[in-house]
């Protein structure tokens, strides 16, 4: 299979089934040639309803879990966008495609070496990745978007914080198999509306706290 004729696959039998249907969305997930941040042993994988394998235990976030992101986001042009935890750098390149500016957060040097590469292979030019602790964060009222694409054990305030009024904030929270993906917007008042989207389970944010382990 071409790797055209396997992103429409990725796009009508993934993606779309997931309810987003914003043509916006699917033709930046479309623009985006995701083989060129799939690691070579996953190549062949690209596209298929799966999350590759990357350095340091990290996997990449599936095709659908990607466009619901971007569905609940809404990322506009010239919006400022941070994403925690950069991964391969799909992503934050789904997020250029539909015109925002995005600060890329990665821990790990090599990661954040690699998906620099991938975004230049992919003529991506709207996004800084920098190698930083996302749980180091302490900005306020700086970004548009935030959203964070490991999973939070316990919330953590400093990211919502991080939102200008009318900004979105995208965080899978909880911990075992189950955990809520929710939608954390800011309004005018500066007051936070939090909506649960869907359930799913994401590896935990390095260094981020986690409930006290039950003992007898």
């Amino acid at each position: 299979m071409t790797h055209a004729a396997a992103l429409e696959q990725m796009i009508g039998q993934q993606v779309r089934t997931w309810d987003v249907l914003d043509p916006a969305i699917l033709d930046a997930m479309r623009r985006v040639p995701r083989e060129l941040f799939v690691p070579a042993a996953w190549r062949s994988l690209a596209y298929a309803d799966c999350a590759p394998l990357l350095a340091h235990g990290k996997r990449m976030l599936p095709p659908m879990l990607v466009g619901r992101i971007l569905l609940a986001l809404q990322p506009q042009g010239g919006e400022q966008v941070l994403e925690v935890g950069t991964g391969s750098g799909y992503l934050t390149a789904c997020l250029g495609a539909l015109g925002a500016q995005v600060r890329s957060l990665e821990v790990h040097d090599d990661l954040a070496a690699r998906a620099r590469k991938n975004l230049r292979a992919a003529n991506v030019r709207v996004a800084e990745i920098v190698t930083a602790d996302g749980m180091q964060l302490d900005e306020r009222e700086r970004y548009d978007c935030v959203v964070l694409t490991a999973s939070l054990p316990l919330w953590q305030p400093r990211f919502a914080a991080a939102l200008r009024a009318a900004g979105r904030l995208f965080a899978v929270v909880g911990t075992g198999a189950v955990m809520e993906a929710l939608l954390v917007t800011r309004d005018a008042r500066g007051e936070l509306q939090r909506r649960v989207l869907f359930e799913t389970s994401l590896e935990p944010l390095e260094h981020a706290p986690a409930p006290a382990a039950f003992s007898f």
